[in-house]
């Protein structure tokens, strides 16, 4: 029974340091981009590339996530002289908390308020992948002036969650969340630091998204975010215009199960007069995002941009 205790004091004392220590080096790191007020409360704004009179590519991140996401695909955008802009909602990595609760309506105000105050002029390409899809499709409804196109990666419908199995799923990631805000906030996954990149990043990008997947502050707003799906799916009911330019992009291999799913994710590119639909058999829903398959999204603002003439 000793040993058995001294080895459990042994790991405890071993995770504490370990814990401690990529704490202290998460911080250490200073965030790209610049701080936004927007109104009592700031959110972080990355923006990368030339300005220019082409449109601005505006990037919604998918859950648990921000700006770091988006990393690699706004390096290859300005490679090609494209700017692009990606934030942090409120409570996510580096940005202030917001009131709950945290449905479609609090992030697409949120957005509203930093579009307005970033200093970026629309119209706009809006990108967003996964969950983001309803927030690009609530924002686009409200705002229609602001839009050139959409660019959906992985991105989520209205129309997904009447899908079979859609419930059980929603149930299966508010589960994840609950367990990952509750380990987050005791400071259990700290040492899982460096396994906190997915996506396959560039370096600043993926210190940020290490950061952010140690943060149990981050991981209790994303809980707050997963709380809120369902009111968001009706928030974003709201057809698209079919002028817009559509480019969706989706990753893996094909299956009868991904081809349901699917088959609703191609509905928005499908419905608009110029749509473009590709599949990335060797990515995963999350690296799609990175440097080796980013260029199918950079791809896809091509295209919205050369349909709408611009």
């Amino acid at each position: 029974m000793r040993i058995v205790l001294l080895v459990i004091l042994v790991l405890a004392g071993a995770w504490a340091t370990a814990a401690v220590a990529t704490e202290a080096f998460s911080r250490w790191h200073k965030p790209r981009g610049q701080m936004i007020d927007i109104g009592g409360r700031s959110l972080r704004l990355v923006c990368m590339g030339p300005k220019s009179e082409r449109p601005v590519i505006w990037m919604e991140a998918g859950a648990f996530s921000g700006a770091a996401d988006f990393g690699a695909i706004q390096q290859k955008l300005a490679a090609r002289g494209l700017r692009s802009c990606a934030y942090d909602r409120a409570g996510m990595a580096y940005s202030d908390p917001g009131p709950r609760p945290r449905d479609g309506d609090a992030i697409t105000t949120d957005l509203e308020a930093l579009i307005a105050r970033s200093g970026e002029a629309g119209p706009f390409v809006f990108m967003g992948h996964s969950m983001a899809g309803l927030y690009v499709r609530q924002y686009a409804a409200r705002h229609p002036d602001q839009v050139v196109g959409l660019v959906l990666l992985d991105a989520v419908t209205p129309e997904m969650v009447g899908l079979p199995g859609a419930q059980r799923l929603i149930d299966g990631m508010t589960t994840f969340a609950r367990v990952a805000a509750a380990t987050g906030s005791l400071g259990l996954t700290k040492p899982l630091y460096f396994l906190g990149d997915r996506i396959g990043l560039p370096p600043e990008a993926k210190t940020e998204k290490r950061r952010g997947f140690i943060s149990g502050r981050q991981s209790r707003n994303a809980l707050a975010e997963v709380l809120g799906w369902r009111t968001a799916v009706d928030q974003a009911a709201a057809p698209l215009d079919p002028a817009w330019p559509v480019a969706v992009i989706t990753a893996g291999p094909e299956s009868p199960r991904m081809d349901m799913w699917n088959a609703v994710r191609h509905a928005p590119a499908r419905d608009a007069r110029h749509g473009r639909i590709e599949n990335i058999e060797q990515a995963t829903h999350t690296t799609m995002l990175g440097l080796v398959h980013g260029d199918r999204a950079v791809a896809g603002v091509e295209f919205v941009l050369e349909k709408a003439g611009r």
